[in-house]
């Protein structure tokens, strides 16, 4: 795949501008609904804060709550897909694709509609056991056979764990009718509605997992160059496939666990980003934090208006945008990653 910043100096022009990108996004987040409040007013509530103003109290709650919500779980999720892709070498890779949300996401209602949880915390840690125990059943299922594993029979294995998982879903929403409320709250997949005492819990794991991904870049492109080679370099690619496999797993399911299921932005976010600088991670996963949390806040900005006064679900606004994007590189027959 070509790309078109092609120089290091390109590169870091580009960083700065996906950076300015995403304090656009948030600043629109921030300031734009179904409320019509002026962007002075919207600066006021941070510099000049008055309790008993309602726009103040909408801006610096829900609406920045919102924002920095949409902001870590976009820079989750496409960090999560371009670490799948590389570990997998499947352009098709995502999260939601191979299981993971699917995962994450029925651990959660199972713990809500049988064992009655309610608790923040717990939801999170119940998100990463189901995040990895869908992981670990891909990976095994993609492996079995001659071959081992490959990209055709991982996507095979994630699409056949997702949907596994999801009539589990459906089941139990069967069973237990009156707990579909609270359970369409995370099925749904959004970020309208979620507080920062959601957030909270997952933060340290998000940005240790972010952090440590940065520092993977340069593995991930000696890995990239072949197993065989990276060995004879005397890189420990067991080593580095887990640490890739955990962190996919951390990131994927503190998204679950706090905004449920939101698909297709570990998907897209990665090949946007590899047309722009080009398949080496040590740019790809910056990149993609980046990109990533401004698709996300861009689609919750635009979901809020196409049916006003009502919503979209975040997730049937990625879905509009990936879905597409899904058909074009399957139909492309890409079967290895760029």
């Amino acid at each position: 795949m070509g790309n078109i910043l092609y120089r290091k100096s390109y590169k870091i022009i580009g960083l700065v501008v996906c950076f300015l990108l995403l304090c656009t996004a948030f600043i629109l987040s921030v300031s734009l609904g179904q409320t019509n409040i002026s962007f002075r007013t919207t600066l006021e509530a941070f510099t000049q804060y008055d309790p008993n103003s309602t726009e103040h109290i909408i801006v610096t709650t829900s609406r920045l709550t919102r924002a920095l919500i949409a902001t870590v779980i976009g820079s989750s999720l496409a960090i999560a897909g371009a670490l799948m892709q590389a570990l997998t070498r499947n352009p098709l890779a995502s999260p939601d694709l191979l299981g993971i949300n699917a995962g994450g996401l029925f651990f959660i209602v199972l713990a809500i509609t049988v064992f009655s949880v309610n608790s923040l915390t717990s939801y999170m840690w119940i998100a990463f056991l189901g995040a990895g125990i869908a992981g670990v059943l891909v990976f095994f299922l993609g492996s079995v056979g001659r071959d081992g594993l490959s990209p055709i029979k991982i996507i095979l294995a994630g699409a056949a764990i997702t949907a596994l998982f999801a009539s589990f879903t459906q089941g139990l929403l069967v069973i237990d009718e009156q707990s579909i409320q609270s359970i369409l709250f995370w099925m749904a997949g959004s970020v309208s509605g979620r507080s920062l005492e959601m957030l909270f819990p997952v933060l340290p794991y998000v940005f240790g997992a972010t952090l440590c991904a940065f520092f993977l870049g340069r593995s991930i492109n000696v890995l990239l160059t072949g197993e065989d080679v990276a060995k004879g370099l005397g890189q420990r690619t067991m080593f580095l496939k887990i640490a890739m496999g955990v962190l996919v797993i951390i990131l994927a399911g503190s998204s679950v666990a706090v905004a449920g299921a939101i698909g297709f932005v570990g998907l897209v976010v990665p090949h946007i980003v590899k047309g722009l600088v080009g398949p080496d991670y040590r740019w790809v996963i910056p990149y993609s934090a980046l990109v990533g949390a401004s698709l996300l806040l861009f689609a919750d900005v635009v979901a809020r208006f196409i049916i006003m006064p009502q919503e979209v679900p975040i997730g049937v606004m990625t879905a509009f945008i990936g879905a597409p994007f899904f058909v074009y590189i399957a139909r492309k027959g890409l079967t290895k990653d760029d």
